[in-house]
């Protein structure tokens, strides 16, 4: 069974359909990402699990009981915002057990508990210390330590590392994943970060114009997209205009304007005969050479721009037949290494996905 399912759920803001029959479950233990970018409705759907909105329509269910009337403090769940929300004139032991004094919960074990959710934070022995004492990271932690102190079935997370700088960021994704793997709670974060989803999750459902894209692994949003806006959104890739043709079942023949015709594997079982489609080639998979290789598409080229990035350089090349710049990335050359810019850019028929345009 579920942690939280959510059926057909609609929400409209007057004449604004936020939210357009979303339907998706999660799974108990899971760490789960809603990932889109503005306006998308991932924070509308994050806030209607938590009961801050009422659908329009549509259930929402946790462990299987229809919680879709039920107010925020009667759900087993707790959220962490983007602000933190921490009263800078509590100490961080006040902040954290603020929540279960309101509950009448005896002080004694309120003690305890809030020491037990500092160890979970790795902040042991900060009871004491004044908010205006913690670091961005701190008080992340702090915000984090004062959810779980309510011993929620699921946490809900708003952008919590959004204020953060990258460094630090990229620490606490680290340390999320590990804090709810060890403490094993069902986990739903919602970010715009494609990086922060795909290292991070179990699973993600990507979402635009209110709808679920996709919900997959990560590696399957990476290696199969289902259509062409995950393609674009999850990463970088390269688009190149095709058709197809006969179809075998498992192969379909494309025709890649500028390239030929070849026989490619047809994952999401697209229509033969068809203009509406495109070739999705991620930079990565593509290989950037001196001299030509036996690839299976293999084109002269030449390049008008790199970016170096430390760790990889990015080209940007005219390819013969291909009336667009593409982008290949590689870890292999720096700026310097083509004489005239001149160069070959090969790729693999099995990396190359077929999607439809709409």
């Amino acid at each position: 069974m579920d942690a939280i399912r959510a059926d057909s759920i609609v929400k409209d803001f007057g004449e604004v359909r936020a939210l357009n029959g979303v339907s998706l479950g999660v799974e108990a233990g899971e760490l789960f990402f809603l990932l889109g970018g503005s306006g998308c409705g991932k924070t509308t759907l994050l806030r209607c699990i938590a009961g801050l909105e009422e659908p329009s329509s549509g259930q929402i269910f946790f462990d299987g009981e229809n919680v879709t009337a039920l107010p925020t403090h009667k759900r087993e769940a707790a959220m962490v915002f983007q602000s933190y929300a921490l009263w800078p004139h509590m100490t961080v032991g006040q902040n954290i057990g603020f929540g279960l004094e309101e509950r009448k919960v005896p002080k004694s074990e309120i003690v305890e508990r809030v020491k037990e959710v500092l160890e979970m934070v790795r902040m042991p022995g900060f009871e004491d210390r004044g908010i205006d004492q913690m670091s961005g990271g701190q008080q992340q932690r702090v915000a984090l330590a004062r959810a779980l102190v309510r011993q929620p079935k699921v946490l809900l997370l708003d952008e919590p590392l959004g204020a953060l700088d990258k460094k630090l960021r990229d620490e606490m994704q680290l340390e999320l994943r590990t804090l709810q793997k060890n403490i094993g709670i069902t986990f739903v974060f919602v970010t715009h970060d494609q990086q922060e989803a795909i290292s991070m999750s179990d699973r993600v459902a990507v979402m635009n114009d209110g709808k679920i894209q996709q919900l997959s692994a990560p590696n399957e949003l990476y290696k199969n997209p289902k259509n062409i806006f995950v393609s674009d959104f999850i990463g970088e890739t390269n688009f190149l205009k095709a058709e197809t043709k006969s179809s075998d079942g498992e192969f379909i023949n494309v025709s890649i304007e500028g390239l030929g015709e070849f026989k490619i594997k047809n994952n999401l079982n697209i229509a033969a005969n068809s203009s509406d489609v495109v070739c999705s080639v991620r930079p990565e998979s593509m290989m950037i050479s001196k001299v030509k290789s036996d690839w299976d598409i293999c084109l002269d080229a030449k390049i008008c721009q790199t970016s170096y990035l430390g760790e990889m350089t990015r080209f940007y090349v005219e390819a013969k037949g291909i009336d667009k710049i593409i982008t290949v990335s590689s870890q292999h050359f720096d700026n310097q290494s083509f004489e005239n810019n001149e160069c070959f850019i090969s790729m693999s028929l099995e990396d190359i996905s077929l999607l439809n345009k709409k």
